[in-house]
């Protein structure tokens, strides 16, 4: 594969993981490996190229005010314990009824997130007792609806076990996970879907970051690879960035939609031929 082509193939990942709040190796793993890279290989430069997508994305979104950086911090300390109960777990537990449990969570997101199509902001009438001891609240301004939406999060333990489940899922299947994350934000959580995007994606690099060392080791990053594909996913991460904000919630959240059903029928393939 040239240069050229897997920079064209890297930019749509780019932006929708942007827009969708996921890493875009959901996407770009499955394309590079019809195109013949060997799947360790694809794997450990789409968890690069995450890094890439999370570091051009989340810059803008925190510049912004999208990205609500005390829910990040409180719940990064839920994915990275599941992430390495995970990747313990991993070597007792065999990959193929993995695949079906994780499916059959993202087929339950996808019917709850459906109900809620229509839904432009969630609305909290009250608080948890821990989401307010925590502050977990923020506000920022929508450009599409030209308002500064104000917006609080409840069930503040349940959306930390939730993230546990999310951490488990990166650490066992080798992915980002952000599909999990986003899930967890808008159904428990109840976070509007630009700060869901926005702050998963913050969390996402912090997370890829240490399964990127892990690979870096084992000597699965080849330069020629992973070179090209962080360029395409930063370039299309940035131009994710610029549109989220333009986009009403209801879109943000088809465009979830369409790519959690693919993850569904993608997961459950992988488990019917492990």
């Amino acid at each position: 594969m040239d240069i050229l082509t897997l920079i064209l193939i890297s930019i749509p990942s780019g932006i929708l993981g942007a827009i969708a709040g996921l890493g875009g190796g959901v996407i770009l793993v499955p394309a590079l490996v019809v195109m013949g890279v060997p799947i360790k290989y694809a794997i450990a430069s789409s968890m690069v190229a995450v890094i890439a997508t999370s570091s051009g994305s989340a810059a803008a979104y925190v510049r912004r005010g999208l990205t609500n950086v005390r829910v990040s911090m409180f719940l990064e300390i839920f994915t990275i314990t599941g992430a390495v109960i995970g990747a313990i777990l991993t070597v007792y537990i065999p990959p193929k009824p993995l695949y079906f449990i994780f499916g059959s969570f993202l087929t339950a997101s996808l019917i709850s997130m459906r109900k809620r199509m229509l839904e432009e902001i969630p609305i909290v009438e009250k608080q948890d007792r821990l989401s307010s001891w925590l502050r977990l609240e923020g506000d920022y301004f929508d450009e599409n609806l030209g308002m500064l939406v104000q917006y609080r999060l409840t069930n503040a333990l349940w959306g930390g076990l939730g993230m546990v489940f999310a951490g488990l899922a990166g650490g066992m299947l080798g992915i980002g996970a952000g599909i999990f994350k986003v899930s967890v934000f808008e159904l428990i959580l109840k976070m509007p879907s630009k700060p869901s995007s926005s702050t998963s994606n913050f969390i996402i690099g912090m997370t890829a970051l240490a399964g990127a060392s892990v690979y870096l080791f084992s000597g699965l990053i080849q330069t020629y690879l992973a070179a090209p594909i962080i360029l395409g996913m930063l370039i299309g991460s940035m131009i994710g960035a610029r549109i989220l904000n333009k986009l009403s919630n209801k879109t943000v959240r088809m465009v979830f939609i369409i790519v959690l059903l693919y993850a569904i029928v993608q997961m459950m393939y992988r488990g019917a031929t492990a």
